[in-house]
């Protein structure tokens, strides 16, 4: 097994090489033994696997209301009056 048919493997199968048939694990273990860049393609899978597993973040509540608050804030909401154009005497 060489290292891109490795990266196909993570790709089909996981990061988890215990879930692999025994004719495609031994191979990998073999070539991790053995293969720095294998190693780190393992080591990149099973970071991503336990990114993908974290806890969803959630924005605190009323953070989407602020946030538009502050955009039409600083785009000039159309619903305030504005004093453009006028002048002193009218």
């Amino acid at each position: 097994m060489d290292v891109t048919e490795f990266e196909e493997m993570i790709d089909r199968l996981g990061e988890d090489l215990s879930f692999w048939p025994d004719d495609r694990r031994l191979p990998a273990e073999e070539l991790l033994a053995g293969s720095p860049a294998a190693q780190a393609l393992l080591d990149e899978a099973r970071t991503l696997r336990q990114a993908l597993a974290a806890p969803t973040v959630r924005a605190p509540k009323g953070l989407a209301d602020r946030i538009a608050a502050a955009a039409a804030k600083m785009k000039g909401d159309p619903a305030e009056p504005s004093t453009e154009g006028e002048t002193a005497g009218s």
